[in-house]
């Protein structure tokens, strides 16, 4: 007789399929979609599903550059993509530094939680005519996640989501946060552990 105890379950989290979709979607819903402005765009879709949830969309760890959040796995694989990112994703050369990219497959909703389509919708709806620019000085505002980084660790460190924390209605507090961030962990471990 089989039970839970005789099979292994594992937890599957899908942020790699995320990730491709939420870049299909944002190449598909807004102008001027360079590379700088998909790290934004990512950026801004994970810190604020964080700030409401406790988890980020995608998995991305995002490190504070100079000009801006950058989630530095996905910089590197520019220069060497995976291939579900060139079956996905064509990146079709630059025009003074301005990466040119086009989804080659269709946006695929499956694998997000409506919540986290509604702030991929609403990320794409703020920033949609915006250029790079204009991104880079919105991440740098004051008391936001990159400047309190950039300011209490320096460039290059990594950006912890707890930073996305506020005091708006939508956000979540900081205990019930690391109550959440914990109940994740025990939930990987008996699942995967």
């Amino acid at each position: 007789m089989n039970n839970l105890s005789d099979n292994k379950i594992m937890l599957i989290e899908h942020n790699r399929e995320k990730l491709i979709n939420a870049i299909i979607y944002f190449l598909g819903n807004t102008r001027f979609c360079g590379k700088t402005k998909l790290f934004k765009l990512l950026y801004y879709l994970d810190f604020m599903h964080f700030r409401e949830t406790g988890r980020s969309v995608t998995g991305l760890d995002y490190f504070a550059w100079k000009f801006g959040p950058v989630p530095k796995s996905l910089a590197d694989e520019f220069n060497a993509p995976a291939k579900d990112f060139n079956d996905s994703i064509s990146i079709q050369g630059s025009n003074n530094n301005f990466v040119i990219m086009k989804p080659k497959e269709k946006f695929e909703d499956t694998f997000f939680s409506k919540r986290e389509l509604k702030i991929l919708e609403e990320v794409a709806f703020i920033f949609k005519d915006a250029k790079a620019d204009d991104m880079v000085e919105a991440s740098h505002l004051p008391n936001h996640p990159w400047d309190k980084t950039i300011h209490t660790k320096g460039e290059f460190a990594l950006i912890d989501y707890i930073l996305a924390i506020d005091d708006t209605d939508k956000s979540l507090t900081l205990d019930e946060i690391k109550e959440r961030l914990k109940d994740k962990e025990e939930i990987k471990k008996a699942f995967n552990g």
